[in-house]
């Protein structure tokens, strides 16, 4: 029987923070041949997202993944883009939880070394970081909401850790 990466470990809340598992659907990883920009763009039906950013249009959301890679999340890409571009089905390869409440952000500035404060990093931000030992994908969804994304191996890590920071925090508090 399939299970999603985080089955058994999610749903928490605690201190007023929620962390849920969220189904992505479809994920590619979209990675233009040179100067192929202009062609994947008007196949996707919008403008590829700038370094740090995201973008949603038309049910898909298209986020900057690393240099010149990008992920479309929310259904399948058409597939002529594989002429002007490296496609990889993501699907399965990662752990999504959505990290939401008033605090978040604090626990967040324990746990990842880039300033998430929104006044720097506002709704539709996007970075790779780390998460401890972990690669970490982030992006702001929301006044206090963030994405979070690892590799589903890491799912019981991720998990852990941030819980963990949300128990300090809230027995300070």
């Amino acid at each position: 029987m399939a299970k999603t990466p985080a089955e058994g470990l999610l749903p928490v809340t605690m201190g007023g923070l929620n962390l849920r598992e969220v189904a992505l659907g479809v994920m590619t990883s979209l990675a233009p041949f040179k100067d192929q920009d202009a062609q994947v763009e008007k196949l996707l039906g919008g403008v590829l997202p700038k370094v740090g950013r995201s973008v949603s249009k038309t049910g898909q959301e298209v986020v900057w993944f690393s240099q010149g890679q990008y992920l479309v999340i929310g259904g399948a890409v058409d597939m002529s883009l594989a002429e002007h571009a490296a496609l990889t089905d993501q699907s399965d390869a990662w752990c999504a939880i959505t990290f939401e409440g008033v605090g978040s952000e604090a626990v967040l500035a324990r746990l990842v070394p880039v300033d998430l404060r929104e006044v720097t990093f506002k709704r539709g931000h996007a970075l790779r970081s780390q998460l401890g030992h972990m690669p970490l994908h982030i992006t702001r969804k929301g006044k206090d909401a963030f994405r979070l994304m690892t590799f589903r191996s890491m799912a019981g890590t991720m998990v852990h850790e941030v819980t963990h920071k949300i128990r300090l925090l809230s027995a300070r508090g």
